[in-house]
């Protein structure tokens, strides 16, 4: 028995990811007068000259973040820079670059290595990106992708998610829960396959909640939207993990409270069926599916008007005294604590 069992074993679910987070960092100060921000937030700032370098980086394990039963190369290639780049714009910062490292078995081909990285260079046209590095190295098991992005950003632009204050609004961008519901779909396909190989899948009318899963966009457009027009967020975060447990970052970031409104929280008309399909309630899946790759940001109410009229971005709440709670008012005018039950990583 060594040492670290002798004094006895924590397992790491009883943290969870950001208490995990937390935990092994606690003891690493920043040192660098050029370090603004460290962990904690969507992405890094380093400071450097006129602007602002923003890194951030995101793992991909196979068997936990993806499924290649129903998961092209490409299409994993593409979404594993979208969802890096994500966190830049989150930050209201604009990637410039990537590195890619991967880890891969011996049952991958040299064609399929070529079928994720055309994937990954078809983000990198889309999003005007450079690849500039990483690594490649063998797993005994199953195929591991880490990205990381780098982006740039004016110092007084940068927004991160300590800003909100009360009185503020909570907006959000597109609609959500369509790509958790996708995911349904595709996983409830594949047991039907195992137990039927014969059976082509039933997709039919399903295509828009199964792209939100297997090639989200990150939300470049908003985030030119809101220079052009003038417009600071007072706190920002993407939705990676489901709107529910990224409003509560935000809060704990902010040291705040929040009301959320069911009528505002936007749901795709195809996503709404689907749910009902499934016998899920819309805005459970809405709240706490995830991989919407949406913002979620704050304003300050003088800015209500520069929104209003903003293509794409929805009023969803308002910002409340941290004594005052996380709470949903439901359509039929309960009031609820909100909970936070999307993605656990551990």
């Amino acid at each position: 028995m060594n040492a670290s069992e002798m004094q006895g074993r924590t397992d790491v679910n009883t943290l969870g990811e950001f208490g995990l987070i937390e935990h092994l960092t606690r003891e690493f100060p920043l040192r660098q007068p050029s370090t603004i921000k460290g962990i904690g937030d969507d992405a890094a700032v380093i400071e450097n000259g006129d602007l602002c370098t923003v890194v951030s980086t995101d793992m991909l394990v196979e068997g936990i973040h993806f499924d290649l039963a129903y998961t092209p190369l490409k299409h994993l290639g593409y979404k594993s820079v979208v969802v890096n780049l994500s966190d830049i714009y989150a930050m209201n910062a604009f990637p410039k670059q990537i590195t890619v490292s991967i880890a891969i078995s011996n049952r991958y081909s040299v064609e399929a290595l070529d079928e994720l990285y055309a994937g990954i260079r078809a983000a990198c046209d889309a999003y005007n990106v450079d690849l500039v590095g990483g690594d490649t190295t063998s797993s005994p098991r199953g195929m591991t992708i880490c990205i990381t992005a780098i982006g740039q950003c004016e110092k007084d632009l940068i927004v991160y998610r300590n800003g909100a204050k009360k009185g503020d609004l909570i907006c959000v961008t597109g609609d959500l829960g369509a790509a958790y519901l996708g995911l349904q779909m595709l996983e409830r396909e594949q047991r039907i396959w195992q137990d039927n190989p014969d059976l082509q899948p039933d997709l039919e009318g399903q295509k828009y909640a199964i792209g939100r899963q297997l090639k989200p966009e990150a939300r470049r457009d908003l985030v030119e939207v809101f220079r052009k027009n003038g417009l600071k967020p007072t706190s920002m975060i993407d939705i990676s993990d489901g709107m529910a447990s990224e409003i509560f970052h935000i809060c704990k970031q902010s040291g705040v409270g929040a009301l959320i409104e069911e009528e505002g929280v936007p749901i795709n008309q195809e996503a709404q069926l689907l749910a009902l399909k499934f016998k899920l309630d819309p805005i459970t899946c809405a709240l706490n599916g995830g991989e919407d790759y949406e913002l979620l940001f704050t304003i300050d109410p003088k800015d209500t008007d520069k929104v209003r009229f903003l293509p794409d971005i929805y009023i969803a709440g308002e910002i409340l005294d941290a004594a005052d709670g996380i709470k949903l008012n439901t359509k039929g005018g309960k009031l609820h604590d909100l909970k936070a039950q999307g993605w656990v990583h551990f």
